[in-house]
């Protein structure tokens, strides 16, 4: 199982290197971020990247965003020293799968690579979507088209990043369901510790102002103290 560690810090490297080595993993290493660029695109067998986020030569925000833009879609982990809920968001907005705060145990840094690595296996999910329109789900007037990856409303493309992607994408699968904050972590980041829920919110929000930008009707209901959920508001509801 190969791995590539992006890092410059040599302690760090060290002891992530000698202890993934003898849970069985094999990796290789990068100390700046050219490097770890040019390795990640050269080798395509990577199963996961670990990046670190304050690197020599080029940070690990530019790395993991030229990655996504070359289509490399191998799950990345980053870490970093920056733990506010604004450096979170923008390591996954960059396109990171997940976000690891050092200082850190390594038994967590290798309970996040399994839990990356069962997601990326995890390509069986049932999507809902209506025989008369294969690769659609509807709720109101909301639609998502799971082959773009946009969503529609009333007629008008809503181009979505990754991550508001899957984020709609698990609500549209459970329509009028309360989800917690960190159940919608587990599902959609693959995430089963208790990082900062705050990320949730801000991507609710994210979500919340392309989808409702013309004054449409909230569809993205919460519920206080509980979490969200995807519903017809009570005027649509009061219409049917």
């Amino acid at each position: 199982m190969k791995l590539l560690l992006v890092e410059d810090e040599p302690a760090v490297v060290s002891v992530i290197t000698r202890g993934l080595a003898e849970a069985g993993y094999e990796v290789s290493v990068a100390l700046d971020g050219k490097n770890g660029l040019q390795m990640a695109l050269d080798n395509p067998g990577f199963l996961l990247i670990i990046l670190d986020v304050m690197l020599p030569g080029m940070n690990g925000i530019e790395v993991c965003r030229t990655l996504r833009k070359e289509q490399v879609a191998t799950p990345i982990l980053m870490l970093t020293a920056l733990g506010t809920t604004e450096n979170i968001v923008m390591g996954l907005d960059s396109g990171a799968d997940d976000y690891l705060v050092k200082p850190f145990k390594l038994q967590e840094l290798e309970a996040r690579i399994r839990s990356l690595l069962r997601r990326k296996g995890n390509t069986s999910i049932a999507v809902p979507v209506s025989p008369a329109a294969p690769g659609i789900m509807k709720l109101a007037d909301l639609e998502l088209d799971t082959d773009t990856k946009a969503a529609i409303r009333q007629g008008k493309t809503i181009q979505l990043t990754a991550t508001e992607y899957r984020l709609l994408e698990y609500l549209f699968k459970n329509p009028r369901k309360v989800l917690s904050r960190m159940e919608i972590l587990e599902q959609v980041w693959g995430i089963d510790f208790n990082m900062n829920t705050k990320v949730v919110d801000v991507y609710i929000n994210y979500l919340r102002k392309k989808i409702n930008k013309n004054n449409q009707p909230e569809l993205i209901q919460t519920v206080v103290g509980l979490g969200y959920m995807l519903k017809e508001n009570l005027t649509d509801e009061n219409t049917h």
